[in-house]
């Protein structure tokens, strides 16, 4: 593999990895799919125990009355700091 960011992208499809965003907040989930732009899809995994916020507190997926809902999320790559796989 030659280090690429995109070719590194292409190697991790279907893995888990750790997505950090520039405020601080912190997404899991596996690696779906990408784009030139390093915009990514992540599904929910099911060892995903939620995204940690600036204070580190959990962020909530939508849903009603409390309960979680786990969704697909898609991140603009220009909002990365960072990925972990």
């Amino acid at each position: 593999m030659s280090g690429r960011p995109l070719d590194v992208l292409e190697a991790s499809i279907g893995e888990e990895v750790a997505v950090r965003l520039k405020g601080g907040e912190t997404h899991r989930g596996e690696l779906a799919g990408y784009d030139q732009h390093m915009n990514l899809v992540l599904d929910p995994t099911e060892s995903e125990e939620g995204a940690e916020g600036r204070s580190g507190e959990p962020i909530e997926a939508g849903g009603t009355g409390g309960e979680a809902v786990e969704d697909t999320i898609i991140i603009r790559g220009d909002n990365l700091v960072s990925i972990t796989t």
